[in-house]
């Protein structure tokens, strides 16, 4: 006999378990099934995002970060160490742990909720009168009945055409963030968040490290002027990036990884490494699922097929995050979990994709929202531009770190904040001031106006906006 639900939401990461937790705030009888498994076998709740990328690779970020400024930087602030060394298996063992207490507070919240939780693969069976029949396998097989069904099933790692992950030499995201010790030599390809980020947390901590690019441009979804800055930032940091590159045969061997490869002017080359890491982007994650069974429609990608309102051509089907369009990014996942379980109540969920967020945690950070300025001038819209750097800011200068700027476009006419641009200490939190500016239409005025503390980063975002009018009053 079949569990029923309101909502059986298939899928823990971001958008699976906040549309899930939503749902039952709203009053619906909520069961949510997901399959990943800690080292235990115990259920791990939170998706790609907890398990092995948002999550795990800040932990490994923090901690190559301490190490680094500690052994390069200490110094200046009058702290002796002598020699400093990493333990590489207490750095992992503490990023394990930073996951599982996660997993758990996701578990918690499950409780919390009343969300009742299915540990294994939820897969469609049939359209039923009342909904949709579910097949739980795993540990305690069950059928359960969903009169709603929320597809958060995530995305997986792309591997290169003829070159599949074996998580030892050629590595995925996952294997990434498990390498029991610093390799001698690491070669990445895709200079992308995953590349620049694990290339970053390695190279700390001694690894050789080669980035290699098919793309001619450096992050070429950035602000031109950021890009550029970033990139000089990690050529001094030491980080090799090759951009224009054809990638060609790729042999492993006992002794590790060589990978054939044209440059940006033609010539081979060839680049031997001990590990490679690769990071070309993922795909929409529907393996298991069945959507034949029920008539699901998936696009050429694999993604699930949506509307406006993330809607499936299924009535009473819907489906949120990486496998739907979109960015991958799992704070937009959230926001579509929770859209999605109150229009399923009625009312009416809005993303709006215009301001969200994106952020590189490398150092510095890199963050932005809205359109850069080569999207403006693509588009013909007329606009002015402001920046201010850290270099001028007193409290970047205290922190030692004055690296980068911040940058603020604003249409010409109205004033409205059209994009900011940070490149610099903590751009993940002051990017945060952009997004609720633009949210409520705000113009440059409106943040040169608005009172920040001083000394502060935050003090950096009001200058570029007051640099918009060229009023810069510290710089």
């Amino acid at each position: 006999m079949s569990l029923a639900f309101d909502v059986v939401v298939i899928g823990a990461g971001p958008g699976g378990y906040i549309a899930a937790i939503r749902a039952a705030q709203l009053g619906f009888k909520v069961a949510c099934i997901d399959e990943w498994k800690n080292a235990a076998g115990g259920p791990a709740p939170g998706g790609t995002c907890t398990n092995v990328g948002c999550i795990p690779s800040k932990a490994l970020l923090q901690s190559s970060e301490y190490f680094e400024h500690t052994r390069l930087h200490a110094a200046e602030h009058g702290i002796r160490t002598g020699k400093v060394s990493m333990d590489v298996a207490q750095m992992l063992a503490r990023k394990d742990t930073v996951v599982k207490q996660n997993n758990d507070g996701i578990l918690y919240l499950f409780k919390k909720n009343k969300v009742s939780f299915f540990h294994g693969r939820g897969s469609f069976v049939k359209a039923a009168d009342a909904g949709y029949e579910i097949e739980l396998s795993g540990d305690k097989p069950e059928t359960l009945l969903g009169r709603h069904v929320v597809l958060a099933t995530g995305s997986s790692a792309r591997a290169l055409p003829g070159t599949p992950f074996d998580e030892e030499l050629v590595l995925s995201n996952d294997g990434a963030l498990r390498l029991g010790a610093v390799p001698k030599k690491l070669a990445l390809i895709g200079s992308g968040v995953i590349g620049l980020e694990m290339g970053s947390v390695w190279r700390r901590l001694g690894a050789e490290v080669t980035i290699l690019e098919g793309l001619p441009t450096f992050l070429g979804a950035v602000d031109e002027q950021i890009a550029r800055e970033a990139k000089k930032a990690f050529d001094k940091q030491g980080l090799k990036i090759e951009l224009g590159v054809q990638v060609g045969e790729i042999k492993s061997s006992k002794k590790g990884v060589s990978i054939a490869y044209t440059n940006a002017k033609g010539e081979a080359q060839q680049l031997d490494a001990d590990k490679l890491i690769v990071s070309i982007g993922r795909v929409p994650h529907t393996t298991g699922l069945n959507a034949q069974a029920v008539g699901l429609q998936l696009d050429e990608r694999g993604a699930i097929v949506v509307d406006a309102e993330c809607r499936t051509n299924l009535p009473g089907v819907w489906a949120v995050g990486d496998v739907v369009r979109g960015p991958m990014l799992a704070h937009k996942a959230e926001e579509e979990g929770v859209a999605v379980a109150e229009r399923i109540a009625g009312q009416h969920g809005h993303v709006d994709f215009d301001t969200i967020p994106w952020v590189i945690y490398t150092h510095p950070e890199i963050a932005w929202v809205g359109r850069t300025e080569q999207q403006l001038k693509a588009a013909g819209v007329a606009y002015r531009a402001g920046t201010f750097p850290f270099l001028a800011n007193g409290r970047a200068r205290a922190l030692g770190d004055t690296t980068g700027m911040v940058k603020c476009l604003a249409d010409a006419q109205t004033d409205e904040i059209l994009g900011v641009h940070i490149v610099g200490p903590m751009a993940c939190e002051l990017i945060a001031e952009a997004v609720v500016a633009m949210s409520f239409k705000a113009s440059a005025e409106d943040i040169a106006r608005i009172c920040h503390a001083h000394p502060s980063l935050s003090e950096a975002v009001k200058e570029a906006a007051l640099a918009v009018d060229k009023r810069s009053l510290n710089f």
